[in-house]
């Protein structure tokens, strides 16, 4: 049974995010004494922040961290004002997990607005500590518009808090355009890039970043990249995003290092008795202890998935990085090549057959048209090895009539729109599709990259630094992206936009769903 809880006044959601947590707690918490939360010092403390992921139609993961070990307790409400507790649910934040902690919210209702209360207990005394307000939406079960965010790349290449020119900015503009959730496509942290004090303008400037002794040195032991992950929530556009915006979260290299293989990247700490590359293991231990993830049963670490959000939209997330080939991506090595691995490559066929959503994004950690020794790409021509498997899929997605797919990502450190059409292409089995890269969140800008011909990309639009700026711009130039979808719930039209830490729209599409022209469900137990 819902528990009713009394509040005095009804706040909206802004006054919520930013109110101070003893208010909130005092009126939630009537079987605490008063006195014990007048003893400050002993509170357990909100460590880090709020943030809610993998976001479903009923259900969401919920995430802190707190400043010793404690019991996380998490209550949500349809209303602002908390005066109905629809679900409280509760999880221990102990030193092996660096005192993080995630729970699942289930049971909730669809398509609705979900107002959470995050606070820290002391385990032994049942001490109160301050309270936290979040917020999210559930997916709709019924036909709605939708509106999501995705960018990737962060504090990369030196660059981290500079408090005096706003810290991470594009956090914020990206919670100014209240989508319904945020694709991370990779690149949380730059565990391979330490921040420096201080870092030299082209215009003469100088860059000040808020510095820690586990940011200052390339990540190595666990301590040094779970400390990648708590500078970022230094940042106040960060925490205020993350307690507004659920995150679907997924990674790429420098989570590790930079352009890593799941043998081909190892220290002097060498190899766990699974074989696993030690420095591997914890960089991918400190990635899911801060992520709002929800963990496949029967797989633990598995980053690819499909996340349901209503009758228009799944979004399936991929990992081009735990299962590929150790190899550089080269047309003199004939060896075997991949990069989503057989047993992903089948998981996201039969996943794509199985949808009835009108669109399919899928999310990937890479572009499979920019050429790149560390991506698919190799250069003009018909597929070689890593594009292989990439036309397989293509060639597989055509036959099934899978159509309405497209592909989100960052990576590159600019921002484009790629057309992929086989009329262009050598290898033409496959039906016409977008592809959208935008980036970076927080790091060094590029000038964008080129094109293999093999899919028939077209850059239909790029940004991204000029010759004449340089590479590795610094972000308060201006020139970090993110991309804004949204689905028009009578159209199902979708409409993508290109945008800059300014909020400036640089360029959009619409496009329309094509019909559906899959020949049967009956297809997915046969791949």
């Amino acid at each position: 049974m819902p528990s009713a809880i009394r509040a005095k006044h009804a706040l909206n959601r802004r006054q919520l995010l930013v109110r101070s947590a003893a208010t909130v707690a005092v009126a939630g918490l009537g079987s605490i004494a008063r006195p014990y939360l007048s003893r400050a010092a002993d509170r357990p403390l909100i460590a880090c922040g709020i943030q809610s992921g993998d976001v479903a139609v009923d259900s969401a993961v919920i995430w802190s961290r707190a400043d010793r070990a404690a019991r996380m307790q998490v209550e949500c409400s349809t209303v602002e004002s908390f005066k109905t507790i629809i679900r409280t649910v509760s999880a221990d934040a102990l030193p092996d997990s660096d005192f993080t902690s995630k729970v699942l919210l289930d049971g909730l209702p669809a398509g609705q607005d979900i107002f959470y209360r995050v606070r820290f207990d002391d385990i032994a005394g049942g001490l109160a500590g301050e309270t936290r307000v979040g917020h999210f939406r559930t997916a709709p079960s019924e036909r709605r518009s939708v509106s999501f965010v995705w960018s990737g790349d962060a504090v990369g290449q030196g660059w981290g808090i500079d408090p005096a020119r706003g810290g991470l900015r594009t956090y914020r503009t990206m919670r100014d355009n209240r989508p319904d959730f945020f694709i991370h496509s990779g690149d949380h942290i730059y565990a391979d890039c330490p921040v420096p004090s201080e870092l030299k303008l082209p215009n003469g400037e100088i860059w000040r970043n808020i510095v820690t002794e586990e940011k200052s040195v390339a990540a190595h032991s666990l301590a040094q990249f779970r400390g990648n992950y708590k500078y970022n929530w230094l940042d106040e556009n960060f925490r205020a995003f993350h307690a507004e915006v659920p995150m679907f979260a997924q990674w790429d290299d420098h989570e590790v290092t930079n352009d890593w293989a799941p043998l081909g990247s190892y220290d002097e700490s060498g190899f766990a008795d699974d074989g696993v590359p030690k420095l591997v293991s914890r960089a991918r231990r400190a990635f899911h202890e801060f992520m709002p993830m929800r963990e496949p049963a029967g797989d633990n670490g598995r980053v690819y998935r499909r996340i349901g959000y209503g009758p228009l939209l799944d979004v399936f997330m991929l990992d081009m990085r735990s299962y590929r080939d150790n190899t550089w991506n080269k047309r003199d090595d004939n060896s075997d090549t991949f990069i989503l691995g057989p047993a992903q490559l089948a998981w996201l066929k039969r996943e794509l057959v199985a949808s009835n959503a009108t669109w399919k994004v899928i999310a990937a950690d890479m572009s499979i048209g920019l050429i790149s020794e560390d991506a698919v790409a190799l250069g003009d021509g018909p597929p070689q090895r890593r594009e292989h498997e990439i036309a397989d899929l293509l060639s597989f997605m055509k036959r099934a009539g899978i159509r309405n797919t497209v592909w989100l990502t960052a990576d590159m450190h600019y921002t484009s729109a790629h057309y992929y059409d086989p009329n262009q292409a050598p290898f033409a089995d496959f039906e016409p599709f977008w592809e959208f890269v935008s980036g970076p969140l927080h790091a060094g800008t590029w000038a964008p990259g080129d094109l293999d011909n093999t899919f028939g990309p077209k850059a239909v639009y790029q940004k991204g630094c000029s010759a004449e700026q340089g590479e590795n711009l610094a972000p308060c130039f201006g020139l970090q992206f993110f991309g804004h979808v949204a689905i028009d719930g009578q159209t199902e039209v979708m409409t993508v936009t290109l945008k800059d830490v300014d909020d400036r729209d640089l360029w959009s599409v619409d496009i329309d769903p094509r019909p559906d022209a899959r020949p049967g469900q009956i297809m997915a137990q046969h791949i």
